[in-house]
């Protein structure tokens, strides 16, 4: 197995409380990530040059995104890497709607896999169960996962 990671990206520093999610599971299942802040708007060659080279180091980018939300789309458009797009409520945003359909409404040919509104963690879920196609021993910790949250729902009673 190769030594990439995950890619954790975002627009702003103030959508890293969201973002966190996705590396707290990512962190859990014991697999390397790095996150960082690329914005489409501010910084966009850079964005432009991380997208352009991030199969050299990643192997899934999960990029979030409030407001106008391009980064996601804008990543996708520039690599061939999965993207797993993170829609957030921020202070700019309408509701969230905004953010969601940005990545949400991509044309054919530039997929974003697109989770629900702050649902960073499903992100992080995803990307390892990506990884997870070739890679047993994270197949087995999600499994794991997936048989624990089994387990406490059934232990549970109302009455």
């Amino acid at each position: 197995m190769s030594s990439k990671k995950i890619a954790i990206v975002m627009g702003s520093d103030s959508d890293w409380p969201i973002m966190q999610q996705a590396a707290d599971f990512i962190d859990a299942m014991q697999i390397e990530y790095e996150a960082k802040v690329v914005s489409a708007h501010r910084t966009p060659e850079f964005m432009f040059e991380f997208a352009k080279n991030a199969h050299q180091n990643y192997d899934v980018i999960i990029a979030g995104a409030g407001g106008a939300a391009h980064l996601p789309g804008m990543i996708a458009s520039l690599t061939h890497l999965p993207v797993i797009g993170v829609p957030i409520k921020s202070s700019n945003s309408i509701d969230g709607w905004d953010s969601l359909l940005s990545i949400l409404q991509m044309p054919n040919g530039v997929p974003v896999a697109t989770v629900a509104l702050n649902a960073a963690k499903n992100a992080g879920i995803l990307a390892c169960q990506i990884l997870a196609l070739n890679n047993t021993a994270l197949s087995e910790k999600l499994i794991a996962y997936k048989n624990e949250m089994k387990a406490s729902v059934l232990e549970k009673k109302l009455s």
